[in-house]
């Protein structure tokens, strides 16, 4: 009597028995170490045709490490009081045997991680990586992108320079633009009726412990999602429905050892320009570190320019753009799009409503100041993005599959967002306004639109099986 062995379906290693010996099996018996290792890498599935795009997702979990490690360092030996702060850092800088090179690798690595970051989403964006099923692992990277916003601006304050008081005591005080609880809220988060040692411990508190914490959970909540519904890739086929009789996908590669290879290169291409930076270029001619931040925070004196660090000046440039006149073109529009809204309306009541909001929002608008909608327009930039699985009705999840027009779209929208990015580090003019406020009309545009615009075209026929084609 003969028997046949079969190889067990990946998805089956919960259930399966894991045969270990001595100090592993030990473990095993206690922690599922032996099944984790399997489901996330040895028998994690990925596509085979990964590119270079696909290199910024195991970046940012350095990146991650690195802020952790090195900020956990510095809190070491950081004041938080408004008295001791800027001289703590200092001593850091000067006194704490390498503590200058922990301070820049802090510093360097909040802007690494949104340079990574900003890549990762555009990837993101490029290949559809969106689109069903995987609406909550986007849903939960953008939290992340909100979570790491925010722990970036708690940070910002911490040095207690010149750039870091002014820039917190502007930022906090959009809160008081809020009809009725706005200037209670500015309040609070300050702890006092200005920037003051209250509110260095309340952000030392939300950067170092409330923060970070969410963050881990988000990440590690991200990553079980991606591994739920499995790796997207640049053609944005679905790998999953093609398996063979063991039930391993047709066209994936275990994650360990291919993939681990193949991010150790971009790892190791990543750590030597991030060191460059570090050790040659720590301030990155202001970007990274500002000259004002290396004068202790005064709050008779304010800079002539207060503008926040370059990751935040793209939302900053759209902040400063609403003025009193662009708040006049901003009901113009929605004054146009509130009438389409009843002319496509299929019946009477949903006519009804679509005039009655619109009409509600542009009276709201009229009695408003233009600081509040530039709140509502900053924010509404960064929320818009988690709508995106809904907005995109494309055929063709990847850009290699879609029209030409779109490919142009999407070039117009990197050239927009980084326009906003440069008019941010400047000064203000009425020149450079002008063009933020058309950079802003049209970043809202790209994705209002895209229901409209995303499914028209010539699309090419997407493939059955991936392929490994550099064009995209």
């Amino acid at each position: 009597m003969t028997h046949q062995h079969s190889k067990q379906p990946a998805e089956s290693s919960l259930e399966a028995p894991v045969e270990t010996n001595g100090v592993l099996a030990w473990i095993d018996h206690r922690f599922p170490l032996s099944v984790f290792w399997k489901n996330h890498l040895s028998e994690y599935y990925a596509p085979k045709n990964f590119n270079f795009w696909y290199f910024f997702g195991s970046l940012a979990l350095l990146v991650l490490v690195i802020q952790i490690v090195t900020g956990i360092f510095l809190t070491m030996n950081y004041k938080p009081e408004a008295n001791l702060a800027f001289s703590s850092v200092e001593y850091i800088m000067r006194e704490v045997p390498w503590g200058w090179l922990i301070r820049y690798m802090h510093s360097t690595g909040a802007s690494m991680f949104f340079v990574v970051l900003y890549l990762h989403m555009f990837r993101g964006l490029l290949y559809g990586s969106y689109r069903k099923p995987r609406e909550l692992v986007w849903i939960l990277g953008c939290l992340i992108f909100l979570c790491l916003m925010a722990e970036a601006f708690f940070g910002y304050l911490l040095p207690w320079g010149q750039m870091s008081y002014w820039g917190a005591q502007v930022i906090v005080n959009l809160f008081s633009a809020i009809p009725l609880i706005g200037p209670d809220l500015a309040l609070w988060i300050r702890g006092d009726y200005v920037v003051s040692d209250a509110t260095l411990n309340r952000f030392f508190a939300f950067h170092v412990i409330a923060i970070p914490l969410v963050l881990l959970l988000l990440v590690a909540l991200h990553l079980i999602a991606l591994h739920q519904v499995g790796s997207n890739n640049p053609d944005g086929i679905e790998i999953k429905d093609k398996k063979d009789e063991h039930g391993v996908p047709l066209d994936g590669v275990p994650f360990h050892p291919y993939y681990t290879v193949h991010d150790f290169m971009s790892v190791s291409i990543f750590l030597l320009i991030f060191s460059a930076i570090v050790f040659f270029a720590p301030e990155m001619g202001g970007y990274f570190l500002e000259a004002n931040n290396f004068i202790p925070a005064d709050s008779l004196k304010t800079p002539t320019e207060i503008a926040p660090v370059w990751y935040f000046t793209a939302f900053y440039s759209m902040l400063r753009a609403t003025t009193d006149d662009f708040k006049l073109v901003l009901m113009i529009v929605l004054g146009l799009l509130g009438l389409l809204g009843v002319v496509r309306a299929r019946t009477l009541k949903y006519r009804a409503v679509s005039a009655i909001g619109m009409a509600l929002v542009i009276a709201a608008m009229r009695v408003t100041e233009a600081k509040l909608w530039g709140v509502v327009i900053m924010g509404g930039a960064v929320m818009t993005l988690f709508f995106l699985p809904w907005l995109d009705r494309s055929p063709a999840k990847s850009i290699r599959y879609r029209p030409f027009f779109h490919k142009v779209l999407y070039t117009i929208f990197v050239l927009v967002f980084l326009t906003l990015a440069v008019l941010g580090t400047k000064p203000p003019s009425t020149v450079a306004n002008v063009i933020s406020q058309i950079c802003t009309l049209l970043y809202f545009a790209f994705f209002f639109g895209m229901p409209y615009w995303s499914q028209r075209g010539v699309f090419k026929p997407v493939p059955d099986r991936v392929t490994f084609s550099r064009k995209s």
